[in-house]
């Protein structure tokens, strides 16, 4: 498992972020039962740089607290076999399958622990954790999508013994 995290802001969060953000992928690629080794891109931003990000891609301008860009397409969601279908999926120097980004505004991360009452480390490990969802194809645009995505998210988290 290949975890790239680049910064562009300063990130100084009360734990080691780069451990965690690992921690939180493996634990995401075990509990779907991702096939393969995997590729994930973390990129740690600031709200401009995010919010330009947002408009660029989703049309949408203001910051938000995450955003993700998956590399595969799925038949449906958690569904790994068309991945091997689409060699195009696999980073040909190392075989890894190229999951894909998530871009992560740092001071959302903050402001959204306070907000909701828990640890900037449980803040943190949410964010990168329901964009690996979205990397494994979860959404939540529908009230069914989401109800699977939040048992996911509670599932891992608590096997990690990260809770609220």
């Amino acid at each position: 498992m290949t975890v790239t995290i680049e910064t562009e802001v300063e990130a100084s969060f009360p734990f080691d972020h780069e451990k965690l953000a690992r921690k939180v992928v493996a634990a995401a690629l075990a509990h779907e039962g991702f096939p393969y080794e995997a590729e994930v891109g973390l990129l740690l931003v600031s709200p401009e740089a995010i919010q330009a990000m947002n408009r660029e891609h989703r049309q949408i301008d203001r910051p938000t607290d995450v955003l993700s860009f998956p590399m595969a397409a799925y038949g449906s969601p958690g569904d790994f076999e068309a991945l091997e279908l689409d060699g195009d999926n696999f980073n040909p120097d190392t075989g890894e399958a190229m999951l894909g980004d998530i871009v992560l505004n740092v001071e959302q991360v903050g402001e959204q622990a306070r907000q909701y009452g828990h640890s900037e480390e449980r803040e943190y490990a949410f964010l990168i954790l329901h964009s690996m969802l979205h990397l494994f194809g979860y959404d939540h645009e529908t009230e069914e999508e989401a109800a699977q995505m939040e048992k996911k998210q509670k599932e891992i988290l608590d096997g990690m013994g990260i809770a609220r």
